[in-house]
């Protein structure tokens, strides 16, 4: 039996190279925006009226609840968490386009 090697854990369980980019994607800013909440220091309940969602959506959020987040939603959060984003895209050749 041969061992496959993948670029993410994503590519390893997703069934199309286009849901691990959706994962992968999802799950970097998952991160940021988690990791810029627990810059704030301050209550789960703060934090959520400054994202404009709930708190337990905010829990789901921290908790790393991901097929939750739709790629769109998490994106809607960049503003208020205070990031920029910015799409790079290139083609198979790593060539932007």
């Amino acid at each position: 039996m041969a061992i496959e090697y993948y670029d993410s854990v994503w590519d390893a369980i997703e069934d199309t190279p286009e849901e691990a980019l959706n994962m992968r994607l999802r799950s970097e800013l998952m991160a940021r925006i988690a990791g810029r909440v627990r810059e704030w220091d301050i209550t789960q309940k703060e934090a959520a009226h400054r994202l404009g969602i709930t708190q337990p959506r905010l829990n789901d959020l921290l908790n790393g609840q991901i097929n939750k987040f739709s790629l769109d939603a998490l994106v809607n959060l960049t503003g208020p968490a205070n990031f920029h984003l910015e799409l790079e895209i290139e083609d198979e050749k790593g060539v932007a386009a």
